[in-house]
C-alpha cells in the first residue's frame, strides 16, 4: 500500500492518502479542533431552530441549554457533515483520485479540544483493457463445438439435430467469453458492499416468511461462510461484467435516446408515485447506463 500526505492544507484540515494494489484508498483526514469547535457551534444553531425549551423563545434558548436537547449522533452527523464533503472533495480533485463509490466514513479520534482523525475508505474503477473483443466474440461463432449449453448437453438427441445456439444461449456464450478474456482486479470495498447488501435482502425476505437464518440455512444445507462465499463469486462476476459493458458503449459510441428511456420507464412500472421517482435525472442516468449494456450486449451476440 502506498501513502501519499498533502504537503498543502485545505481550511487547516490536512489528510494522507493511502492506496493499496486493488484500487482501494484510504483517506485520513487531520482535522483541526477550531474547526470542528466552528461546525459544532454552527451545527447546534441549525439543529436547535425547532427545539422549545421552557423560559425562552423558540431558537433564542442559551447554547448550552440546546446542545443538552439535541441527540449527541445527531450533533455529531451534523458537526462532519459540515466539513467531510468538502474535504473529500478537494483531496479528491488535488490527488487526482477518480472514486467508483461514495466514500464510508469512520471516526478514529475524537478527543475534546483536540484534532480529530476520520478516515474514509473508497475504491477506484479498474483499468479496462479490453483488446480485441469483437474478433473474440465473432471467431467463436464460426466454432459451433466449442461451447455446448447445459441445456443441450442434457438433450442430446435435440443436440444432433441441430446445433444452432438460442438467442439465451447465444448471450450466455457472449458474458462467458468476456469474462475468461478480459481481466478485472475488482476492490474487495466494491464486492463486501455488494454482498453485504445481498445478504441483507436474502434476511429481510427470510424473516417475512417467519423463518430464522440458521434454519433457512440449514435447509439449503449451507452455512453463512459458505453463502457469503457464493455471493462474494457471483458479485465480482456481476460487477466486472457491468464494466466491461460499460466500457465496451463507451468504445462503441452508443447512444441512448430520451424516448428510449421514457419507454424503459413506462414498461417498469405503472404505479405514478414509482414512476416520478423512476424519472428523477438520477435514476434517468442509472436507467441509460443499464439500457447502454443492454444495447452493447446485443450488438455482441449479433456477431455470433
Amino acid at each position: 500500500m502506498s501513502t501519499k500526505k498533502s504537503t498543502e492544507k485545505n481550511n487547516k484540515i490536512s489528510s494522507t492518502v493511502a492506496r493499496s494494489g486493488n484500487g482501494t484508498i484510504q483517506i485520513t483526514f487531520t482535522i483541526p479542533w477550531e474547526v470542528i469547535n466552528k461546525s459544532r457551534k454552527e451545527a447546534i444553531i441549525e439543529l436547535g431552530k425547532d427545539i422549545e425549551i421552557p423560559g425562552f423563545r423558540k431558537g433564542r434558548a442559551p447554547e448550552n441549554k440546546v446542545q443538552e436537547q439535541i441527540p449527541q449522533n445527531s450533533l455529531l452527523e451534523k458537526t462532519l457533515g459540515n466539513i467531510l464533503p468538502k474535504a473529500f472533495t478537494d483531496t479528491v480533485v488535488k490527488e487526482k483520485i477518480k472514486p467508483g463509490i461514495f466514500p464510508k466514513f469512520e471516526i478514529l479520534k475524537k478527543d475534546e479540544g483536540s484534532d480529530w482523525q476520520v478516515r474514509a475508505q473508497t475504491a477506484e474503477l479498474p483499468e479496462i483493457n479490453l483488446g480485441d473483443y469483437r474478433k473474440i466474440i465473432s471467431e467463436s461463432g464460426k466454432v459451433k463445438n466449442i461451447w455446448i449449453p447445459r441445456q443441450a448437453r442434457d438433450k442430446p438427441s435435440e443436440n444432433k439435430k441441430s446445433k444452432e445456439l438460442t438467442r439465451e444461449e447465444k448471450e450466455q456464450l457472449v458474458i462467458k467469453l468476456l469474462l475468461e478474456n478480459i481481466k478485472l482486479e475488482i476492490p474487495n470495498i466494491l464486492i463486501e458492499e455488494e454482498v453485504n447488501v445481498r445478504l441483507s435482502r436474502l434476511l429481510a425476505r427470510i424473516e417475512k416468511l417467519g423463518l430464522t437464518l440458521d434454519g433457512y440455512l440449514s435447509s439449503i444445507n449451507k452455512n453463512i461462510d459458505t453463502l457469503r462465499s457464493e455471493y462474494n463469486e457471483q458479485v465480482k462476476q456481476s460487477i466486472a461484467l457491468e464494466l466491461i459493458l460499460s466500457k465496451i458503449a463507451e468504445e462503441e459510441k452508443l447512444v441512448i435516446g430520451s424516448s428510449q428511456i421514457e419507454a424503459a420507464i413506462n414498461a417498469t412500472s405503472s404505479d405514478p408515485k414509482l414512476k416520478g421517482t423512476l424519472s428523477s435525472p438520477e435514476q434517468r442516468r442509472i436507467i441509460e447506463s443499464i439500457l447502454k449494456r443492454s444495447a452493447a450486449l446485443e450488438n455482441l451476440v449479433k456477431l455470433m
